[in-house]
């Protein structure tokens, strides 16, 4: 296989796909972000702004699901939480265990 950035459409979401995601853990956290964007992003796969804004990587569109779901919690609970302590941690593994996405 050749090493161009090409992916076959089956390994790689819409994102409309990836938002309604974004929707879904959102509504489980209680949490309403004030803004969702996508772009490239070069060190991280997301963050979160201190006024609501979530950024994703557009490289998450092609990435696993359960990767996906790991990095939207992770952005949505800073909306919450703005560090990685013990509340922190504890709540990302609650929301991991025994949570699935939309199908």
């Amino acid at each position: 296989m050749s090493d161009s950035p090409w992916q076959p459409l089956e390994e790689v979401i819409p994102v409309d796909l990836f938002r309604a995601e974004v929707r879904f853990w959102a509504e489980r956290i209680g949490i309403q972000p004030k803004q969702v964007v996508l772009r490239p992003m070069r060190r991280k796969w997301g963050s979160c702004s201190s006024k609501g804004c979530l950024t994703f990587n557009l490289e998450l569109l092609s990435q696993p699901a359960s990767f996906r779901r790991e990095v939207i919690i992770e952005e949505l609970l800073h909306l919450k939480i703005p560090n990685h302590g013990k509340l922190f941690r504890a709540l990302k593994m609650a929301y991991l265990r025994g949570h699935t996405t939309p199908s």
